[in-house]
């Protein structure tokens, strides 16, 4: 019940309401907030606080039982030490869930909401998916690690509060060593860009340490075009955004009796299609350079 996020909501409002006024005298275009993509973001955000406490309170109960049955020791939760090591794990997890949800189109149907919109600030930040299954199995072996389920949570909750500040263009690139380590609105710009050049980049929480790491960091400050490559859509009907790709998915695998191009559909990289007339199968390059079917 101790949701950080759900605390946090009121200052959310606030620094919304504070970054509106700001860009209403910015002249770059395509900067500002627009109503219908506003008010989407608004009610996605609503919605996934719903969404979310459902989805806590089912793995609450799964997470609970690999702590207290399966875990081979239970890490103190009064020790500063323990809390340091969960924030960097639940960041690692966060990379590794957020670069799946990007590259394994099953992933993607449910990430893409919160790249559909097509201006990029505080409220972009709140667009957020109502399926979040996925976190669960990248979750998983923290509580077999020992730590205790409600600290994941709260270390999860403290993450989203501060990816909420990177949604915006008017902090600039920051110092140096900052760059390097942390996670950035300039890094995060250059992730929900929609050049060819920036897609599937990017994808560290807190830090981009990860990105650096495993060779998806793009340096730079940055206000390109946001959203996703081809017919956008941003302002479609909540629930064709929510859930459209998934709809798309199943007539996919309703259209071959292959198992193989079956799970091509579900597994292989968002746009993966089979190659006409040959074995082998063309893979997508990009979560949203071929995301053309919105």
């Amino acid at each position: 019940m101790q949701n950080p996020v759900l605390y946090a909501v009121p200052m959310f409002a606030i620094v919304i309401a504070i970054e509106a006024a700001a860009l209403r005298s910015d002249n770059r275009p395509g900067t500002g907030y627009v109503k219908q993509e506003t008010r989407s973001s608004l009610l996605m955000g609503a919605g996934s606080l719903v969404f979310m406490f459902i989805f806590k309170l089912l793995t609450l109960l799964l997470f609970s039982f690999l702590w207290v049955e399966l875990a081979p020791w239970h890490l103190p939760t009064d020790s500063w030490w323990t809390w340091v090591v969960l924030v960097v794990l639940v960041d690692l997890t966060w990379y590794c869930n957020h670069r799946f949800s990007h590259r394994v189109r099953i992933g993607w149907a449910g990430h893409r909401a919160h790249h559909s919109t097509e201006t990029f600030n505080f409220s972009s930040a709140v667009r957020l998916k109502w399926n979040p299954w996925s976190e669960a199995i990248f979750w998983l072996p923290l509580p077999l690690l020992g730590f205790a389920p409600w600290a994941i949570y709260i270390v999860y909750g403290f993450n989203m509060i501060y990816q909420f500040f990177l949604h915006t263009e008017l902090v600039g690139k920051l110092p140096r060593p900052v760059e390097f380590v942390f996670n950035t609105p300039a890094h995060h710009r250059i992730h929900h860009s929609r050049r060819r050049e920036h897609l599937d980049k990017n994808y560290g929480g807190i830090f981009i340490i990860w990105d650096r790491m495993f060779g998806t960091v793009i340096d730079g400050d940055c206000y390109p075009e946001y959203g996703l490559y081809g017919n956008n859509h941003a302002d479609d009907a909540l629930l064709h955004i929510q859930y459209g790709e998934y709809a798309r998915i199943v007539a996919d695998i309703r259209r071959t009796s292959s198992w193989r191009q079956q799970l091509g559909y579900v597994f292989a990289p968002p746009g993966w299609r089979p190659t006409v007339g040959a074995t082998k199968t063309s893979r997508g390059p990009s979560a949203r350079w071929r995301d053309t079917s919105v």
